[in-house]
């Protein structure tokens, strides 16, 4: 992934209206959320050929009741696709270390079964992507969905987020 932004960091408020969106279910907040991404990655979606959300996988969508990247890629403007297929359920990443993060998500993604090959050659191929989440911490679920759009023909991926977290170390014990 070549371009990295964040629209503030994961902490004090942003952390709660992050939180009250993706865990209480206020869609209602993803208006704006998407304001702030939109203010904080123009130039990032300037000249982008799509946007794509980070998938969840089909059982969390379905307890969760909806894709909080998903709704903030709605938000911004550029067309919106979904090529990524999230083909195994992984561990929540938080909690984990930079290393069992890259481990946790390795594999995870492929392209999307229903990506139509129109589609594929319209917006992916030599295009500028920009993918959605609402949190980046180590980049490792940003980096295994870039790798899955540059290797299905992207130019260029471009990663934008809410907030931006600072991974905590595990404290070792003794």
């Amino acid at each position: 992934m070549q371009t990295a932004r964040a629209a503030g960091e994961y902490e004090g408020p942003l952390r709660d209206i992050l939180h009250a969106f993706k865990y209480d279910g206020r869609r209602s907040l993803a208006g704006r959320l998407g304001a702030l991404l939109r203010a904080a990655g123009a130039s990032l979606l300037g000249d982008a050929d799509c946007v794509v959300p980070v998938p969840l996988h089909p059982w969390r969508r379905l307890r969760r009741g909806f894709n909080q990247a998903d709704a903030l890629a709605q938000q911004l403007g550029p067309r919106v696709i979904h090529p990524l297929w999230r083909a195994r359920a992984t561990r929540a990443q938080a909690g984990l270390t930079a290393a069992a993060r890259r481990r946790n998500v390795r594999g995870a993604f492929r392209l999307s079964p229903f990506l139509p090959r129109r589609l594929r050659r319209r917006r992916l191929a030599d295009g500028i992507v920009v993918l959605v989440d609402d949190v980046r911490t180590t980049g490792a679920t940003l980096n295994a969905c870039a790798a899955v759009l540059l290797e299905a023909g992207a130019r260029e991926v471009r990663a934008l987020t809410v907030a931006r977290a600072t991974l905590v170390q595990p404290r070792r014990s003794g």
